[in-house]
């Protein structure tokens, strides 16, 4: 265990040229105690690491001294044979790059884990497209890439819309969802979100000072929440079994489930709860609640209303013809007075 800790306390050195006792602390998840004696055993084998004091002191290795630690564990290279996915990869053209890293790796593995890239090829396969879609690489796709690399400005078109718009945009990340492609840039002063697909042109402009706050998987997680709630622009009242409450999600997203959740108000004495589901649009709302059967009820607004008993008096007609498959619900027939 320590052993491991003391290379992974040269390795950082060696790639950030510097780092100060709480720094490590944090990254190693030890104590700065910790770190004193690691760097003195360090010294003691010949690692010329020097400390320095001040404002701007820390640790750091004496003269560019490069470590030629190069073993890898099992784990260690599955996983990072496992970063280089091929589909993503090729996508941003970088394939070449890639199988390069591959061979590298092999030929650097001890003589018992050779078979670790055929274990891993064999065993794990991304297929990041949705069901029932093609799969189709944006054309400017290794031009995006490219500038997010080189931390090159972009002057671009984009369709928003009906219209095609320029921007000046600083790409600081890219990110694959679902199939499709997003480069999280900076425009204006704020950072924004633009579909890959959606560029017409593209032209690489001069180098840009990246945003040292910036964190592209926090950024990501912040935007698709906020995007996710920003759709549910209506709310209907409705009145939901258990079984569709613990189904809701699947139904409706998690979270405008979660906000339905939150306002229910007590269980009536079958389990029924009212409460108030935030939606995109009532035309959605229909399709995602006729999803739930039997186990929610629409109390409001009144269209909304009609629409479900005209679409369910509409399938009880469909159905009237064959009586040999009975309705099933997970509880008795709800009664006007008992939802409202």
């Amino acid at each position: 265990m320590r052993a491991a800790r003391l290379i992974s306390l040269v390795l950082l050195l060696q790639s950030r040229g510097g780092m100060t006792g709480p720094e490590l602390a944090a990254e190693l998840e030890v104590t700065e105690r910790t770190i004193t004696r690691d760097v003195l055993a360090l010294a003691e084998a010949g690692v010329p690491i020097v400390a320095e004091r001040g404002r701007h002191g820390g640790y750091r290795l004496l003269g560019g001294y490069r470590t030629r630690l190069t073993g890898l564990h099992r784990a260690e290279a599955e996983a990072l044979l496992l970063a280089g996915i091929p589909g993503p990869a090729a996508e941003m053209g970088l394939t070449e790059h890639v199988s390069s890293a591959r061979r590298k790796i092999s030929a650097a593995l001890a003589p018992g884990f050779r078979d670790v890239p055929d274990r891993v090829s064999g065993r794990f396969h991304l297929d990041a497209p949705g069901w029932f879609r093609e799969a189709e690489t944006p054309p400017l796709l290794a031009e995006l890439a490219d500038a997010v690399w080189q931390d090159r400005r972009l002057r671009v078109v984009y369709r928003r819309g009906e219209d095609e718009v320029r921007r000046e945009i600083d790409p600081h990340g890219l990110v694959l969802k679902a199939g499709a492609w997003y480069v999280a840039g900076r425009s204006g002063g704020r950072f924004l979100v633009y579909r890959v697909d959606r560029f017409r042109q593209v032209e690489l402009g001069e180098p840009f000072e990246r945003d040292e706050d910036f964190a592209l998987p926090d950024f990501w997680q912040r935007h698709t929440a906020e995007f996710a709630r920003a759709l549910l622009r209506e709310e209907i009242t409705v009145s939901i079994s258990p079984a569709g409450l613990r189904e809701l999600h699947v139904h409706v997203g998690r979270p405008a489930a979660a906000d339905a959740r939150t306002a229910a108000g007590e269980p009536d004495e079958q389990g029924w709860v009212r409460t108030t589901l935030p939606v995109e649009s009532l035309d959605v709302a229909h399709g995602q609640l006729l999803g739930l059967g039997p186990e929610v009820r629409v109390l409001a607004p009144e269209p909304m209303r009609r629409r479900m008993a005209g679409t369910a008096a509409a399938l009880a007609a469909l159905y009237a013809v064959d009586q040999r498959y009975p309705v099933v619900s997970s509880g008795p027939p709800r009664s006007t007075t008992s939802v409202m």
